[in-house]
This record gives C-alpha cells, structure tokens and sequence, in this order.
C-alpha cells in the first residue's frame, strides 16, 4: 500500500509538471524507454482510476510516466485542457457530445465507467429527498410539480428525464432549478429544492449533512451512465503504441478496483479533497459496479441515446453521429491479448461484440444489448 506522504510526493509532482507529453524520441526518454504522457480527470469518484493507477504502478508496469494535471472541475474544463495540448488523456463524460459539435476532433477510447454488457447503467445516480416532499422511488409521478436540483446539460439532468420519461412526465410537469452538485445540500436544507438528483459521492453527502434527507431510489437502469477515455484523433494517429499501453494500464487498475473496493475508496478519500473515507467507502460500492473499460455496440448505443436525449432538450445539436468519434481498435487489441483483465466481468453479448471498423445501427444495438 502506498502511504499518505508518497502520495503527497506523487501528487506534488504531478502538480508541477510542465506542458510537454510525449517524448520527441519515439522509443521513450532513453532511460528504460519510458515514454511521458500528461493525463486529466475531474475530481470525482467514479473518475478515481488515473490516481490510482499511479498509486499501484499500473502506468510504470506499461512503461508509461504519467504525470496528472490539477483535478478539473468539470468534463468542459478537461476538455479545454485536451484541446490546448496540455494533456494528452482525459475523462469526460456527456460535454464531449458538445465539444465535438464544437470541432474538437476527439476520439473515444475506452470507458472509465460504463456498460459493455447492458443497455443502461446508472448505479452512480440517486435521488434525494426528505419526507417532506412526498417522492416515492416506486411511483415516479410523485416527482410531478417538484422542484428539482439537477446540474443542467449533465447526467444527473440526462437521469432526471430517464425518470420523468418512464413515468410520462414531461419536463415541463416539473420544475428544473440548475444546482452545482456541492450547492444541493444547501438548497434541500433551505427549501430551495425538494428533490436533489446528483452522482456520487454527493447523494451520500446530502443525506449525511441535511436532517431527514434520505435515497428515494437509485439507479434503476433509466438511462446509460456514460464516460469515456479520451484524446485527439492526431495523438492517437501518432502514438498507437502509448495509447495501448494507457488501455492497458487502466484495464489493469480497473480490475483491481473491483476487487479491492475498500482499498481504492482509501485511495479516493486521499486525491479528492474533503471526501470521508467512510463517504468513499460506500460510494466505491457503487462506482465498481460500472468499471468496465471495454467497447461493444452498447457503449455506442449509450452515447446514441445521451446525445438524443440532449438534443430534445436542445442543449446539443440533433444527429449526432457516434461512428465519427469511437476508435474501438486499441481497446479490442486489449482485450484480445490480455482477457485476463477482464475475465471477473459478465462476458460481452455474443450479438453486442464488434469488431475494429464496426459501424453503429441503432436497431441492431437495441437489439443486441439488453
């Protein structure tokens, strides 16, 4: 286990690092053939396994020398980090739908949370309220007239319209009050919302920090949680190799977050600032539930359906087109040569696997993904 002072060392480090990312040397720095790449996340649970995998030397076992940037606020600030060059890797969730509209010429490349293996995934989701406010988890049109703490044009919003869709609610039946997610203890403790609905770790905080709130319902499987690794198409073009091995390495530390839930949520507790342990203890609970970082027909679906879902609401364009954006070849290579990494996961649908080159059909992808 790494100790507290060699992560602060570690995280030291990454701080101060500069703008470079790979080395002009092809074959690494010439030291061992390490090869420099800067990755980003936001400081969120369920985007925790790019520390980690510094803290277990997943990275070092690829010979890779990953040096994170400061945690972003948000998936729009990585974004913008990618764009400019300062990074290299990314996670980022529903704003790359935005951002390549926007003509940033990304690539998806594997899942940092996510399904292989299903339709819909949202077990990082819950709604939070207090008895006050009348919502039953089993009977969704008690949402109706409620006002309702979402962060507008993200997947706690996405949640609340899977919701809202499966009890034939409109949105306009109730009232949508844009709130930060560290904003919505506040707001529920204040009246300003009846209804917080938010990702983890923050249902976990709300019901701790505000009398009386409690979960109503989470997740449920309304809609795909979605979130990608991601980078330029011209990175990848150019460094096949250290892209392969990244996939690896988080592979690699994917698997042993969930096998060792308690031992990453230790680790979450010390790279995100202000989180319990016991906060992070049981919101890994959740977050290993969708570490699945490989690609089928159903991540394609899942981005088809979020990118819809969002154009109704007209924060994005319609027609959004998910076979420009997903380059499923480096992470097909890992898990065809090395299963191992995979095999405590459900096995892929035999009619969800795909292929290098697939071409998404969303009637054939609702088919194939339960």
């Amino acid at each position: 286990m790494i100790t507290a002072a060699a992560v602060a060392v570690m995280t030291l480090l990454a701080a101060c690092g500069g703008g470079s990312t790979v080395d002009d040397d092809p074959v690494g720095d010439g030291q061992g053939g390490i090869v420099k790449v800067r990755a980003g996340y936001v400081s969120a649970i369920d985007q925790i396994g790019l520390p980690v995998a510094l803290e277990t030397g997943q990275f070092e076992e690829q010979g890779l020398d990953v040096e994170l940037a400061q945690p972003f606020p948000t998936g729009v600030d990585a974004l913008n980090a990618l764009q400019s060059g300062s990074v290299d890797f990314v996670q980022a969730g529903t704003p790359i739908i935005s951002a390549a509209q926007k003509g940033i010429d990304l690539v998806l490349l594997g899942n940092y949370t996510g399904s292989s293996t299903q339709r819909s995934i949202d077990r990082t989701m819950a709604v939070v309220a207090t008895d006050k406010a009348g919502i039953d988890g089993t009977n969704l049109a008690t949402l109706k007239g409620k006002r309702i703490g979402v962060s507008v044009g993200s997947i706690n919003h996405l949640y609340l319209l899977g919701l809202l869709q499966k009890a034939n609610l409109a949105a306009t039946d109730v009232r949508i009050v844009n709130t930060a997610p560290p904003d919505m203890a506040v707001a529920l403790q204040t009246n300003g919302i009846d209804v917080a609905i938010v990702w983890d770790p923050w249902p976990i905080v709300i019901t701790d920090q505000v009398s009386g709130a409690k979960e109503v319902l989470r997740g449920g499987g309304y809609i795909p949680f979605i979130g990608y690794i991601v980078a330029t198409r011209s990175f990848v073009e150019q460094n096949p190799e250290v892209v392969t091995k990244f996939l690896t390495a988080r592979a690699g530390v994917d698997q042993w977050m969930r096998k060792n839930a308690a031992d990453a949520a230790e680790s979450a507790a010390r790279w995100l600032p202000g989180t319990k342990p016991e906060v992070a203890d049981r919101a890994m609970q959740y977050n290993v539930e969708q570490l699945d970082g490989r690609f089928s027909q159903c991540n394609y679906l899942a981005l088809d359906t979020i990118s819809r879902l969002l154009a109704e609401q007209d924060v994005v364009e319609a027609d959004f087109d998910v076979n420009k954006y997903f380059e499923p070849g480096p992470i097909l290579q890992v898990m065809q040569s090395r299963p191992e990494l995979f095999e405590d996961l459900p096995a892929v649908p035999q009619a969800a696997a795909i292929s290098d080159g697939y071409q998404f059909s969303r009637d054939a992808a609702m088919k194939a993904c339960p």
